[in-house]
């Protein structure tokens, strides 16, 4: 489209997945409008917009008279993450309620707006949050339905039934009215099928058959179980809200030695913050003074605080437990650990799981179906054998209330906004539905060896220079070329040779080879940081160094030829100790009956002395070409993980149906993987899985008890055994029922093996 842009709003109110495809179907319905995403636990609505053919507000406006609040976020790429104060409100199951609308800007809607002030189904002003149930609009809405029947019972008591009657008709019509009104709108914009519509079908139906008292009862069920949906949806989204607001919203700032307090998310790389004991830290950054233990358990989960000095990196929202720190900011607001979760987590609900899609496409026929199934329970025994009307009529109006999806659709999205908000406060990241579906079904894992089965940070263990070559010469040649790399060898012989007081030559036109080694030029020739074997083939191994190569890579150490064209310099052989839970991991994943692998660029001899401690098996001399192959073949014969943190596993994690990167490893590594692992801590790979296969039982749960309610109270309610009140409890009682199970995943523990 041309002249289109991303644009995003917070829509409040929706706790029920069908509420998304009303503001969906709705909204996309508009000139002008493509791709229409609405996000349930986040509560987003996201669209591509020409402006020029549809305005903005006549999408607020649409979406205010199906009965939500909605408030515009900006632009995509002005988006940052929001703050508590900015999260989405908790709100009632809006399939069914009205709202105290309040514009986008903020100022409250016209006196004379439909449903204020009126008796109706209310969403939650954020005054209301933190308040007891019946403070809120809600509760105070059940307290005056309830209000009204009582009256009603009451006056049934002092007069008679007959004036009873319209007492109770009374307090139905004043009740249901909003209700009737979100339905209307509904029809209007083409959604004849919603549980405003058929609630209002069988409320005025009841009275037509002189049902009066159970279409009150019927409408009071409806606004306690809105309550109890809300209630439910809305510690559903707490997990993300206490995510936001870990981070301080103020800062030390330091300038020339003095500090003043500043606005935690105007912060700017390079700058640099007090962090006193007992502070959060403001932003990602890196210690520049001070060494103090840090409590990083808000954002990885990791409950003992880990001790952090001059050079290491710490997370936004983690907290300073012991000394004063000084630390310079590496990350803005909006790119922040926290900042990068939460976006995680709310752009999670566009990857939606097979199973997701397959309920979605269901729900789609379900209630047209239950509509005509109604007509016919109607029809068809009065028709055909002169049955009584009033019967089959009351019977027909029990299933239309049974017919609201709202159960089945919200039972899987549920679990997902659990399971990803669980996982996240322990440092497992998924992206989505589909990523965890995915993960519940993997048979192997691929294991990189560097930086994922290892620390990642290899030592230098021996130096071995060539003939005629000093120790001091063969070290300042290989950090000339290995000066700016990142990779973790290239760091470990930075070290070494800043250790040993020797400075690095000059060196230009640096570049890595990929799967080989890394070249430069270095006082004006070229210079190589290479692998053995493509050493050898270039001529960059001295006569008899060969032998010392292969000797020191059955030890389990990892070696390097530095050479200059024709001319080699030397070996320095590394050692990267294998991570202290990574054999616990594969005992873990083995009982999981899943079988990990090695794949590794590194030489046979290195590999086998690692996989033989962790009782694994291999695959080395890798290029990242043959890891893409290998992952490939391992995908054909079922799920297959696979586990990275460099630029040269990103292929492989994109190839894989999961694709996990490590906490600390790199930019591209995070942004391809569709799962992260936040404490670099191995064993939270068999922990991820666990959450996954738990989130996915958690979902047939949910559905096995959403269908089995509704299959029991269709049959009954068809046999006159079930009326219209038991109809809407077991319709409320089945989504309530299904989001406190969904919760459940809030309290699981996937770090638990037994």
């Amino acid at each position: 489209m041309s002249g289109a842009e991303r644009r995003e709003w917070t829509v409040s109110g929706m706790d029920c997945a069908a509420c998304t495809v009303k503001v969906t179907k709705a909204v996309e319905r508009l000139p002008g409008v493509r791709d229409v995403k609405v996000a349930l636990m986040s509560e987003r609505l996201s669209l591509d917009l020409e402006p020029a053919r549809t305005d903005p507000t006549e999408i607020e406006t649409i979406v205010k008279r199906l009965g939500y609040g909605i408030a515009q976020r900006g632009a995509t790429s002005e988006r940052k993450p929001l703050d508590a104060a900015d999260k989405p409100l908790s709100h009632g199951h809006d399939c069914d309620g009205h709202d105290r609308e309040h514009d986008h800007d903020g100022t409250p809607p016209d006196e004379g707006d439909a449903g204020h002030g009126s008796p109706g189904h209310v969403h939650d002003d954020p005054a209301d949050r933190g308040k007891n149930w019946y403070q809120t609009d809600k509760g105070r809405l059940v307290i005056f339905t309830g209000a009204l029947l009582v009256l009603a019972w009451g006056f049934e008591l002092l007069t008679s039934a007959d004036y009873g009657y319209w007492a109770f008709a009374l307090a139905c019509v004043i009740g249901v009215a909003p209700v009737a009104r979100r339905a209307f709108e509904a029809v209007r914009l083409g959604q004849p099928f919603t549980i405003e519509s058929l609630m209002t079908i069988a409320a005025v139906g009841a009275l037509f058959i002189g049902a009066a008292e159970e279409a009150a009862l019927v409408v009071f069920l409806f606004a306690v179980g809105e309550v109890l949906e809300g209630v439910a949806a809305g510690k559903a989204r707490d997990g993300i809200r206490a995510l936001a607001s870990l981070v301080p919203k103020t800062a030390l700032l330091e300038i020339d030695g003095k500090t003043r307090e500043v606005p935690a998310d105007q912060l700017q790389i390079g700058q640099r913050v007090l962090v006193r004991p007992g502070d959060r830290i403001p932003s990602d950054g890196e210690i520049f003074e001070g060494t103090s233990g840090i409590d990083e358990s808000p954002v990885t989960g990791e409950s003992v605080p880990v001790t952090r000095g001059p050079g290491e990196k710490v997370f936004a929202g983690s907290i300073n437990t012991e000394a004063a720190l000084r630390v310079t900011v590496t990350k803005t607001a909006a790119d922040n650990t926290i900042a990068r979760i939460i976006q995680l987590v709310e752009d999670a609900e566009d990857a939606r799981a097979p199973t997701e899609r397959f309920i979605d496409r269901f729900s789609r026929w379900y209630m047209p179906a239950i509509v005509a199934l109604a007509a016919l329970v109607i029809l068809i025994p009065p028709l055909l054998t002169g049955a009584d009307w009033g019967t089959w009529i009351y019977r027909g109006l029990a299933l239309l209330l049974i017919g609201c999806p709202c159960a089945l659709v919200i039972s899987v999205p549920a679990s997902i906004a659990s399971a990803l908000s669980s996982g996240a406060k322990k440092g497992l990241l998924m992206k989505g539905g589909a990523v965890i579906e995915s993960t519940a079904k993997v048979s192997a894992i691929a294991f990189d060896k560097t930086g994922t089965l290892t620390h990642g940070k290899p030592k230098v263990t021996d130096v071995l220079p060539a003939l005629g070559v000093t120790e001091d010469n063969l070290l300042a040649v290989a950090a000339a070329v290995e000066t700016g790399s990142s990779h973790p060898l290239a760091q470990a012989i930075l070290r070494r040779t800043e250790e040993a007081g020797i400075e690095a030559l000059p060196a230009t036109e640096a570049r890595a080879i990929v799967g080989k080694g890394v070249e430069a030029l270095v006082g004006g020739t070229k210079a190589w940081v290479a692998s053995p074997r493509h050493a050898e083939v270039a001529g960059g191994i001295a006569a008899g160094q060969a032998e010392f190569a292969a000797q020191l890579e059955t030890e389990g150490k990892t070696v390097v030829a530095v050479f200059r064209s024709g001319q080699p310099l030397g070996l320095v052989a590394l050692r990267d100790e294998p991570r202290g839970d990574a054999a616990e991991a594969m005992a873990q994943l083995r009982a999981m009956d899943i079988a990990p692998v090695i794949l590794t660029g590194d030489n046979p001899r290195t590999a086998e002395a690692i996989a033989g401690r962790l009782g694994m098996e291999f695959h080395a001399s890798m290029m990242p070409e043959d890891k893409l192959r290998l992952i490939r073949e391992m995908g054909a014969s079922g799920g297959v993980m696979m586990i990275g943190d460099g630029i040269n596993d990103a292929p492989a994690l994109k190839q894989a149906n999961v694709g996990v990167a490590m906490g600390s490893g790199t930019d591209v590594a995070l942004e391809t993987a569709d799962a992260a692992i936040l404490r670099d801590r191995v064993v939270d790979i068999p922990a991820l899985i666990r959450l996954a296969r738990a989130a996915m039982a958690n979902i047939h749960q949910n559905v096995a008890l959403a269908l089995g309610l509704k299959a029991v109270f269709l049959v009954t309610s068809v046999l006159g055994l079930t009326g219209l009140w038991i109809a809407i409890l077991a319709d409320t009682g089945a989504t309530v029922l299904v989001t406190l199970n969904a919760l459940r995943l809030l309290r699981f523990n996937p770090s638990d093996n037994r």
